[in-house]
């Protein structure tokens, strides 16, 4: 009398019992090789992730580039005209000095 107030115990999952439900193992044999293929596919979720990382680091690599051409733009125009910029460029990048003028090279200690 006692056992009728007790639930009978439910058994867990099993791949014995999944192979012999010929739904669920149909459902399994197609479905497995279609959800591997949209993850891992040439045009898988995956390779979609990858790419758009890699998309990014090039936008921004372009965005630098765009840049530093602005600024070297700006820097072409100045030597165009402006004296005073030429002199700062061939005494910075070419070490050039006036008549009369001694250069000293500082080396930087390695410190």
């Amino acid at each position: 009398m006692e056992s009728l107030f007790y639930r009978k115990q439910r058994k867990g999952f099993s791949v014995a019992k999944l192979l012999r439900n010929k739904k669920i193992l149909a459902g399994v044999l197609i479905g497995l090789p279609i959800l591997s293929y949209v993850l891992f596919g040439s045009h898988g979720i995956v390779q979609r992730v990858r790419l758009e990382s890699q998309k990014e680091e090039l936008e921004a690599k372009v965005k630098a580039a765009e840049e530093e051409n602005l600024l070297l733009e700006a820097e072409s125009k100045a030597l165009d005209s402006d004296k005073k910029a030429i002199e700062k460029v061939a005494r910075e990048k070419y070490g050039m000095a006036r008549e009369g003028e001694t250069v000293y090279r500082v080396k930087k200690s390695e410190e």
